[in-house]
This record gives structure tokens, C-alpha cells and sequence, in this order.
């Protein structure tokens, strides 16, 4: 039996400026991992990214996520990125253009637990004329329970195809 199961898969179809998929953390996982693939961005902003949805179907955009990542970009120096209290969580995803190419995970733990923060690692890549590649960390500061997410660039911008599949993790001891 695999410790990984395919919980769900959103494939983008048509020009939207986010994304809700629900309905796919439960008590069945504490871990669960995101993929992202081919996710069109109409201009070139830098990337996408996150905000949990809790068991009522809210949108959590509270001042309550924490992010830190390391932006590597083959064109410049490295950087950081570092911000707390804020309302997302900033480029879990990658994004491309029509002539890019990107892919991403995230690995997303104790979602649906009630008595524990929601916490990330993600990386993610994407190459046209440069490479750009990120590796970062997140935590939602709230004990609720979390059933989904939602994709989407701060940029209001649209997203035009791509597909995001989430899978459930079991960790055999």
C-alpha cells in the first residue's frame, strides 16, 4: 500500500484570479503534499500564492501567516524574504508564462488539527530566460482546523491553465 494518496485534482481551464480547493484536509492526514504544474500567469508577476480556508468555508486573510524564503534567481544574487504577520503566505507556487516552464510542492502539516498552528516547506522553479527558484517555510498562527486553501497572485491577475493535485502523506513508524 503507498503512503501516498491522490486526494484531489484542479486543473485550471479558464482565465480566474484564484483558486479554492476544498474539502481535502481531514482527519486522515497530518501531512499533506501540494504539486503544482504549468500554472499560467497573464503578466509576469513574481509569484503565487496561499491562504488556508477553515472548516466553515471562510478564507482566512487575517494578519496571522508568517513566511521566510530564499529567492534564487540564476541572473542575480540570492536574497531572502523574510515577513510576519501578514495575510498569505508569499510564493509557495511558481507561476509561468506562456513560454516558461515551472513546477512546485509544498508539503503542508497538522491542517485539520484544532490544537496545533498549520505549518509549510515548499520549492518551487520556473525558467524562461532565467531560472528562478525559491525554497521556503510558512505557518498559519491559528489553531482551527483547516479543510482547504486557495491559490491566487496579489496581483488580482488571472491564471489561465495549470493543475494543482493535493495528496494525503502517511508516515509509517
Amino acid at each position: 500500500m503507498s503512503n501516498l494518496r491522490l486526494i484531489n485534482e484542479t486543473e485550471i481551464t479558464s482565465s480566474v484570479s484564484s483558486v479554492n480547493v476544498t474539502d481535502v484536509f481531514s482527519a486522515d492526514f497530518d501531512i499533506y503534499k501540494i504539486v503544482t504544474n504549468g500554472i499560467e500567469d497573464t503578466t509576469d508577476t513574481p509569484s503565487v500564492h496561499i491562504r488556508f480556508i477553515n472548516s466553515s468555508g471562510s478564507v482566512i486573510s487575517a494578519s496571522n501567516y508568517d513566511y521566510a524564503y530564499l529567492n534564487m534567481r540564476s541572473e542575480t544574487t540570492f536574497s531572502e524574504n523574510i515577513a510576519t504577520n501578514e495575510t498569505y503566505i508569499r510564493g509557495i507556487f511558481a507561476f509561468s508564462s506562456a513560454t516558461d516552464t515551472q513546477g512546485s510542492v509544498a508539503y503542508i502539516f497538522n491542517p485539520y488539527s484544532s490544537s496545533s498552528y498549520t505549518f509549510s516547506l515548499y520549492q518551487m522553479s520556473s525558467v524562461n530566460t532565467t531560472l528562478r527558484s525559491t525554497k521556503g517555510i510558512g505557518v498559519l498562527k491559528q489553531t482551527a482546523s483547516m479543510t482547504g486553501f486557495q491559490v491566487f497572485d496579489i496581483d488580482s491577475t488571472d491564471f489561465s491553465e495549470g493543475v494543482i493535485k493535493t495528496y494525503g502523506l502517511r508516515v509509517d513508524s
